[in-house]
């Protein structure tokens, strides 16, 4: 497979909300539309007029010729992504190697579940640079990491919520799929989920969580995913700036969920984000659940990977888990977590090698 070249080919034929056939793989991608309820007193009230959030489409890869499908793999991406461009050729090859559609689901506020002018630079130049002039050392600031950048250090809360709600959609989306009220699928689906970056945490929170019991069956195959967030490194001019990590950090390092009074309800899915806080924290209760459900997670680091360490899935997963379940890899190229596999090197072979390596694991697992 020459991944350099179909990620072209992928990104020009995309179109959000239009469908498509690729002929190449056999496969077609299909939009389907969802509404995401508000939860009452769990968002900003700034946030409840952002249309774009809570009425959506999301796209499905799916094999041709098959009319209801019995089986899926949910895609979930990382953090502060504005399109799904990175993701069309992991999400053509999981369908085409697995026979499964492939759900790229949005994260509440991301790719186009946000306003355009969160992603467009003559929308930003104002915000961009009050923060230049505000934080004058932080070269970590850019257009592609200034909203969420501000929108965290205004609330860190946002985090949190962003990951609640979503956790909500995909408990929905989970009941619709496994019903049969989804129209490309049949009554009792088999759901799993290749889960990237942020997307992992998320996977681990749900999974952990399992409102009504939905995620009890469900795999999940981590890529450059798994972390303890205490050892997460958000520090990227495509993700966040030093100063809204360091408020993000901060928060949930020391005061989230110690608040002098009962600022959060407490239930299932607060309690699984909260163990997957810090290391130390229920670290017995938490090891023993990855444990319990070991045969059911699988996934890659990568060894230059600094937003999301090996060290922290440790952390996470416990050692021995984690020695068992998750490979450690390095590609023999510049690679970085937020782009693993690069399309503008000369050495195009060793990229496809690297994506090969990684995504053939992924489709044996989830096959």
């Amino acid at each position: 497979m020459n991944y350099c070249q179909r990620f072209t080919e992928l990104g020009n034929l995309f179109k959000q909300g239009a469908d498509c056939r690729l002929p190449e793989t056999k496969t077609s991608i299909r939009f389907f539309s969802f509404g995401s309820t508000l939860c009452s007193g769990e968002t900003l009230p700034a946030d409840c007029h952002i249309e774009e959030n809570y009425s959506f489409e999301y796209p499905v890869f799916t094999p041709c010729g098959k009319q209801k499908q019995d089986k899926a793999i949910l895609l979930l991406h990382g953090l502060n992504e504005r399109n799904w461009t990175k993701y069309l050729t992991w999400a053509e090859y999981l369908c085409s190697n697995t026979g499964k559609p492939v759900i790229l689901f949005p994260i509440a506020f991301h790719i186009n579940r946000s306003p355009l002018s969160w992603s467009t630079p003559r929308a930003l130049s104002s915000l961009l640079n009050c923060r230049r002039n505000k934080y004058t050392d932080d070269r970590s600031i850019s257009f592609a990491n200034v909203a969420l950048s501000e929108r965290i250090s205004q609330n860190p809360e946002r985090f949190y919520l962003s990951g609640r709600q979503t956790c909500a959609d995909l408990t929905s989306l989970y009941e619709e799929i496994k019903t049969g009220k989804h129209p490309l699928f049949t009554e009792g689906t088999h759901i799993d989920i290749f889960a990237y970056s942020i997307g992992a945490f998320l996977s681990q929170v749900a999974l952990m969580a399992n409102p009504k019991g939905l995620f009890a069956d469900t795999r999940l195959f981590m890529f450059c995913g798994g972390s303890i967030f205490r050892s997460m490194h958000g520090v990227s001019r495509s993700i966040m700036d030093r100063a809204a990590f360091e408020k993000l950090y901060n928060y949930y390092v020391y005061t989230f969920g110690m608040e002098p009074i009962a600022k959060w309800f407490r239930d299932k899915a607060f309690d699984a984000f909260f163990q997957m806080i810090l290391p130390e924290r229920f670290q017995t209760q938490r090891e023993s659940f990855f444990e319990r459900i070991g045969e059911k997670i699988r996934g890659i680091v990568l060894a230059q990977d600094v937003v999301i360490p090996y060290h922290g899935v440790q952390e996470a997963l416990g050692i021995k888990n984690t020695e068992v379940r998750i490979e450690l890899l390095d590609f023999p190229y510049p690679y970085s977590h937020e782009n693993p596999f690069p399309v503008n090197l000369k050495d195009v072979s060793s990229v496809d090698r690297s994506f090969m390596n990684v995504f053939s694991q992924a489709a044996g697992f989830l096959e």
